[in-house]
């Protein structure tokens, strides 16, 4: 019997797998889950076991681009505990740009990685999930999945199609007993802006700011996250800025469409497309700065 459904309260002895767990939101919700008693099972690109990881939780390497590493990935799992309770689909990069700077090869890289990443989960844990009548998946998409600013169309475009994923699964799967969850969080400190490395440098920059001087920090979103998932949550919005952009497009369509516009200006004129938040985030680095040189 699947444990998070008979009891999605307890997670002691869920065998649970996590992509990407080896930092990040992906590092907290493992904490989460081996503090309740989980069985985890970290999968990530690291050839060796990353530092960190807490005591008790297992690790083995997987880029979500090799079908051959999913394979073993299962078998592993099937050898191991003889099925999966939780299915945690959380490996990602980032990629920012404009439409004509973002070449295709960062569209392919991140599609490879973000979208087929997870369709390669579920094709590798479903038959199981479905043979043991139960499960659990979560997917990590993004608020980039349904909002969707200027100068990220890479970005929202696979997260969007996660989201999508997520929707379609959740029905899809209900009769089989497996629930499919989807995490929506906004920006937050994370390592996330490491992954950036393509053309359009200048909206990179300020990616990378908002991701490093975001308000939360990865074990806050997780922590969020995991409270709603644990709740049966199919679309979890961990923080304030998601749930307000989610809601905002829904129920007050015209002012979102007023602020994207506004915000493609800015961008087409070479200006910061998120105006406030920038300068917001570089008022606090510079009073930083300062208070560092000032010590």
């Amino acid at each position: 019997m699947n444990l998070l459904n008979r009891d999605l309260a307890s997670m002691a002895g869920a065998r649970c797998l996590v992509t990407g767990g080896a930092s990040g939101l992906g590092l907290e919700l493992v904490r989460l889950l081996a503090a309740d008693g989980a069985r985890v099972l970290v999968a990530d690109v690291h050839e060796q076991t990353p530092a960190g990881l807490p005591e008790g939780v297992e690790y083995r390497r997987l880029d979500v681009r090799v079908d051959e590493q999913w394979d073993e990935a299962r078998v592993d799992v099937e050898t191991r505990w003889g099925g999966l309770d939780l299915l945690v689909l959380n490996a990602g990069i980032a990629v920012g740009g404009r439409i004509e700077v973002t070449s295709l090869e960062d569209w392919q890289r991140i599609v490879d990685i973000n979208l087929l990443g997870v369709v390669r989960g579920f094709h590798s844990f479903v038959p199981m999930m479905k043979q043991a009548g139960s499960g659990r998946i979560v997917v990590t998409a993004s608020a980039a999945g349904l909002v969707h600013p200027p100068a990220m169309s890479a970005y929202n475009a696979v997260k969007a199609g996660v989201v999508a994923l997520a929707e379609t699964t959740r029905a899809e799967l209900a009769p089989a007993g497996i629930t499919v969850s989807a995490i929506c969080p906004s920006f937050f400190r994370t390592n996330l802006h490491e992954s950036l490395h393509g053309k359009d440098v200048e909206m990179e920059q300020t990616a990378t700011s908002l991701i490093t001087d975001a308000p939360r920090t990865a074990a806050q979103v997780a922590s969020s996250a995991y409270a709603q998932i644990r709740a049966g949550k199919h679309l979890v919005l961990p923080d304030g800025e998601a749930r307000f952009a989610f809601y905002g497009k829904r129920f007050a369509r015209p002012v979102y469409d007023r602020v994207m516009l506004f915000v493609g200006g800015r961008v087409d004129k070479g200006g910061e497309p998120l105006p406030g938040p920038v300068a917001r985030v570089r008022k606090r680095q510079g009073e930083r700065a300062a208070a560092r040189r000032a010590a």
